[in-house]
């Protein structure tokens, strides 16, 4: 099998799997890719790739031969170090090499990131006219959604092969490239665009980049006093605090890395602070006020709310049925702030209030759900029900009642998913997520369709106002 590997694949893959000019090839990294899908890509190739197919030269018994090996865990876990990052770091375009105008006319506010994973690209979108303005090539397999700069200027993407991406809306140019990790979960950008923080699931590190040019600054281990390590479940910026916040899917501990202050030498100090837990916490949401911090672990029953100030858990969440409180939003209900999140694992949606912690309400749906979205300009949450026979459903909740006031089903059968809203709330994007797939737009008060535009797989669209200046209706 090693031999198979080294004389056909080893080339584009690396000697050891890791990736080079194609992926790599890891359980981490395959994503949801079944077996049977993966023997189906070595025997034909991957369209839109250089990956070309091997029925030809290869048995059905040497191409599963070396789909197995794609699936097993290498023996021992890779390092992925400071000169390793430094030798793959590419930088076309150097911070301040290029024109500090807009090259097109649009609200720069109220564009948005559409990716595109049937084919890894990315469309720039016209969130006024909804029409395309520029589409582009991203790495393979992008993961965690992108993150801008505060100016909206510069969007930030990471892979799961861990190659993180500077991308410069102005200039519509990809401007420097780094891969800081081998297996990776997502990245934070600071308000200032100055660092980067990147979590990896392989190896088992955070990574701090100096957002300019992308340069690795530090490797920071994840591991804990008695050295046991973790892979890093998510790394979200904390404005108000000045801080990273990460989650660890092995240890019960959640971290708190401060933006740097520059020493007189010049070189930044990063300060760790670690809350320990009596619970794993893997997917997470903020408050408002970027005080507590509202988490669940991927196995467990209940979620945790992490008092961030006092540094320790303050109270317990009645979550069950994995909640993806990733993709999490507040609003205002009866004079009161809560938190609604859908479930991966449970056909509902909950909904907390943000003083007692009390779940004050269970919305049933008709199947698990991935994505909800808002905006503070309407009276509308949206849900999709992302896992189960209908996943071409989208629901449309009241958050005034909290009940579910329509069922969209924009193209039976097939799978519609993860809302965004334009800047001032007045129109809804949706996303058919299929091969032949399309970008929906849809009127936010009446509820009809207004606009499609095909795409490959459209999943995340990512509006710059809403992301930039934390809506309460999207993720942050």
């Amino acid at each position: 099998m090693k031999q198979l590997y080294t004389q056909h694949c080893a080339e584009c893959h690396g000697a050891e799997r890791l990736g080079g000019m194609g992926p790599a090839l890891l359980p981490g990294n395959l994503g949801r890719l079944k077996m049977e899908e993966a023997r189906q890509v070595i025997a034909e190739g991957r369209p839109a790739t250089q990956m070309p197919g091997f029925a030809q030269q290869l048995s059905a018994e040497e191409i599963t031969l070396l789909a197995d090996l794609a699936f097993t865990a290498p023996e021992e876990m890779p390092d992925w170090t400071l000169e390793d990052m430094r030798a793959s770091q590419l930088v076309p375009h150097p911070a301040g090499s290029l024109p500090d105008k807009p090259a097109f006319e649009a609200d720069m506010m109220n564009l948005f990131i559409v990716v595109e994973l049937g084919d890894n690209h990315a469309t720039l979108l016209d969130g006024d006219r909804f029409e395309p303005i520029h589409r582009f090539a991203t790495r393979f397999a992008l993961h965690g959604g992108p993150k801008y700069s505060a100016d909206g200027r510069y969007v930030y993407f990471a892979s799961r092969d861990g190659w993180i991406s500077k991308f410069d809306i102005y200039n519509l140019k990809t401007v420097a490239e780094i891969r800081a990790g081998i297996n990776t979960r997502n990245l934070a950008v600071s308000p200032d665009g100055r660092y980067v923080l990147v979590g990896n699931y392989l190896p088992h590190s955070l990574v701090i980049l100096d957002g300019r040019n992308l340069d690795p600054l530090q490797v920071i281990p994840v591991r804990d006093e008695e050295g046991n390590s973790s892979r890093v479940s998510a790394v979200y910026t904390a404005p108000p605090r000045n801080s990273f916040i990460a989650a660890l899917k092995d240890l019960t501990e959640v971290w708190e890395i401060q933006y740097p202050q520059a020493t007189d030498s010049g070189t930044p100090e990063f300060s760790l602070r670690r809350i320990r837990l009596d619970d794993y916490l893997d997917d997470f949401f903020f408050d408002p006020e970027y005080r507590h911090l509202m988490g669940a672990a991927r196995n467990a029953k209940n979620g945790q709310v992490v008092d961030l100030d006092a540094g320790r858990k303050v109270d317990d969440l009645d979550l069950d049925g994995m909640p993806h409180l990733g993709s999490g939003i507040t609003f205002e209900y009866e004079g009161r702030r809560v938190l609604a999140t859908p479930h991966l694992k449970k056909s509902e949606v909950s909904v907390i209030d943000l003083t007692t912690w009390k779940t004050i309400r269970r919305i049933e749906t008709l199947g698990p759900g991935f994505f909800m979205r808002s905006h503070e300009n309407s009276p509308y949450a949206w849900v999709d029900v992302f896992f189960g026979p209908h996943k071409d459903a989208m629901h449309v909740i009241d958050k005034r009642s909290l009940e579910i006031i329509k069922t969209l089903r924009p193209e039976p059968g097939r799978t519609a998913a993860h809302v965004e809203f334009t800047r001032d709330g007045s129109h809804a994007l949706v996303s058919l997520w299929e091969m032949d797939g399309a970008l929906m737009v849809f009127d936010a008060k009446t509820l009809e369709e207004v606009k499609r535009l095909p795409m490959r797989k459209p999943s995340g669209k990512y509006n710059v106002w809403n992301k930039t200046r934390y809506s309460e209706g999207t993720s942050h």
